[in-house]
Parts: structure tokens; sequence; C-alpha cells
């Protein structure tokens, strides 16, 4: 004798489970986009130096200083780049490194 489930209660379960399934898909789809700007820099999150993301207030500052910084004089930026490293404790780049 055979007891189970009646096929058509195996048939919506099968449609729950699949659709559960999708939803988490497209629910951590959309969460990473967000979330990985707050996962820390010890678990796998960015860097403090890393730019800011496309599309930000910060992003559109950040492009006009490359862009000043683009323009000037390679010997004033290596000052600018010596001075920002004195500063910060980070050993300046060289010209054989870059």
């Amino acid at each position: 004798m055979r007891i189970g489930l009646p096929s058509g209660l195996r048939v919506v379960s099968a449609i729950v489970m699949l659709g559960t399934l999708a939803g988490c898909g497209s629910i951590n789809s959309a969460l990473t986009v967000g979330m990985a700007d707050y996962v820390p820099q010890w678990a796998g999150g960015l860097p403090p130096d890393a730019p800011p993301r496309p599309g930000t207030a910060k992003y559109d500052a950040y492009m006009q200083e490359q862009e000043r910084l683009r323009k000037m004089p390679a010997a004033e930026r290596e000052k600018l780049e010596a001075a920002k490293a004195a500063e910060s404790g980070h050993p300046a780049p060289t010209a054989q490194t870059r």
C-alpha cells in the first residue's frame, strides 16, 4: 500500500518551491548593487581609496579632480603625489613603479 500526496498537491508544491527560488535570485541581484558599498574591507569590501560610484555627486567632483591632475605638468603632479604620500605615511610612487 502506497501513501503519498495527491498529484495536484505535488504540482502546486513544486510551483511554490520554484517561485520561491526565483524570488531569491532576483532579490539577491538587486541587493548586491547597494550592499557592496557597506561590506567592510576586512570582509572583502571596497578599499578606502576606491573611487566613488558613477552617478553620485562625489563621482562628478572626483572626475573633475582627475581631469585637473591630468592637465597638470608631470613635475608638479609628482611633487603633489609626494606631498600626499608624506602626509598619509605611504611611500610615493616613482616613475619606475608606474
